[in-house]
């Protein structure tokens, strides 16, 4: 039986009240200026980290690709024929 739905949770678990959140946006708004230029003090230093973070809040975060490869082998292959393709896999990637 699942008893996951019995467990109660954690009391300090999900997401926090709006309320929460718009008090500690209150609590950074002041800090505001100083960011912008801490930011912008790094950018102009070409600090790696600094120059990502403002292009990925300026363009958003590139499409992340993944390239999956699949190789069924049939039993009936002959060990030369998957040692070629081991080979053309090999000088692929």
């Amino acid at each position: 039986m699942d008893k996951r739905k019995n467990n109660g949770g954690h009391s300090n678990g999900g997401r926090k009240s709006k309320a929460e959140e718009h008090k500690l946006i209150e609590s950074l708004t002041p800090m505001h200026k100083d960011a912008i230029e801490a930011l912008e003090k790094c950018v102009k230093d070409k600090q790696g980290w600094a120059v990502k973070l403002f292009f990925e809040y300026m363009y958003g975060k590139p499409k992340q690709q993944i390239e999956q490869t699949t190789v069924v082998l049939d039993k009936e292959i002959s060990q030369e024929d998957i040692k070629a393709i081991k080979d053309e896999f090999l000088k692929k990637y």
